[in-house]
């Protein structure tokens, strides 16, 4: 299923532009040397959530972004199952379509303490994670709202106000949140790494640091996130 979605995707978009170079979770990335001097490129997941995938829950998505400059400025993060779809560009707005109506905008919602409604992956999570929620408890001095969720729809929850963070203390890659992440972008929210710095793309190493997906970048979250190991 990976690789029949990669072949329609990447297929798809040498139909748009041939020129703009693709990125695959189920392609062969060339070298740094040649990608350092791509100013724009595809970057897709055409299958995330492989155990969603498996375990026929629905919870899995096909991921496609453009990157520009090292940052998302269009994503389109889509649930075949569910027919529903998450897509933004760079100032132009997030929204969400199903498949029967037309797309509804989305926004953030803002977080002044209190309950947090915490995205959470169904299949990952550690003692990272919890020691964030703990964190976060301490803080708010409620219990968290934990949301469980699969694929890159723990960033869409965010987006759409339906959850306030998802701290993902863990290893991704890059095609897992490229799409998703426009997508929070354009909503309001961000994403950060635990020193507070917003994540970029196109790296010589394709893997993420630790982050953060936050609703409310006003609030002081980046306190509450343990530090990624060295």
């Amino acid at each position: 299923a990976d690789l029949r979605a990669h072949r329609v995707i990447v297929e798809g978009l040498a139909a748009i532009d041939a020129a703009i170079p693709v990125i695959s979770e189920e392609s062969e990335a060339p070298s740094y040397s040649v990608r350092r001097t791509w100013r724009r490129y595809w970057l897709v997941d055409p299958l995330d959530g492989t155990k969603e995938f498996i375990q026929r829950n629905g919870e899995f998505t096909v991921n496609i972004a453009l990157i520009e400059q090292g940052q998302p400025v269009l994503g389109v993060v889509h649930t075949p199952t569910r027919r529903v779809s998450y897509f933004a560009a760079h100032r132009k707005g997030a929204w969400r379509q199903t498949e029967d109506h037309a797309p509804e905008k989305i926004r953030t919602q803002p977080y002044r303490g209190g309950a947090a409604r915490m995205a959470a992956s169904r299949s990952h999570s550690g003692q990272p994670v919890e020691r964030f929620r703990a964190a976060l408890e301490a803080h708010s001095g409620q219990p968290v709202q934990a949301v469980a969720m699969g694929s890159s729809l723990k960033i869409c929850l965010v987006a759409e106000g339906q959850a306030d963070v998802y701290p993902r203390l863990g290893p991704t890659s890059e095609w897992d949140i490229g799409a998703a992440h426009c997508v929070l972008n354009e909503a309001g929210g961000s994403i950060l790494d635990c020193d507070g710095n917003r994540l970029v793309y196109n790296k010589r190493e394709m893997r993420n640091p630790w982050f953060i997906a936050v609703g409310d970048p006003t609030y002081n979250w980046i306190d509450l996130c343990p530090r990624s190991p060295a």
